[in-house]
């Protein structure tokens, strides 16, 4: 069994690509992001039902979701993720400064 292949979850992105989150990049998230434990349901509706898909740097997409309640207060959630015929997270955090990551280019928007 491979450890970095381990899913634990799955979604669809905006344009239907099922999106992995793995043992892997779940334990990536927590370790660098610990706040965001506890927020996989978070994560996953982010990349399900965003509120902007913004262009990455490396051919990734990140997609941003503004939510009213958080366990740190209000916040928006970022889920940056590749969308190939392995889609899959490569990370998520929250942020209270979303217009850093929307300087980018905006793919699509709700």
């Amino acid at each position: 069994m491979k450890f970095a292949d381990d899913i634990i979850e799955t979604t669809r992105s905006i344009s239907s690509k099922v999106i992995r989150l793995t043992l892997k990049q779940w334990f990536h998230i927590t370790e660098s992001h610990d706040y965001m434990a506890g927020n996989i349901t978070i994560i996953l509706e982010t990349v399900n039902s965003p509120d902007y898909i913004v262009k990455g740097l490396k051919d990734e997409l990140i997609a941003l979701r503004y939510y009213s309640k958080t366990n740190l207060g209000e916040k928006y959630c970022v889920v940056v993720y590749k969308e190939n015929k392995d889609g899959f997270i490569i990370t998520a955090f929250f942020t209270s400064k979303p217009e850093t990551i929307k300087k980018g280019s905006v793919l699509w928007q709700k």
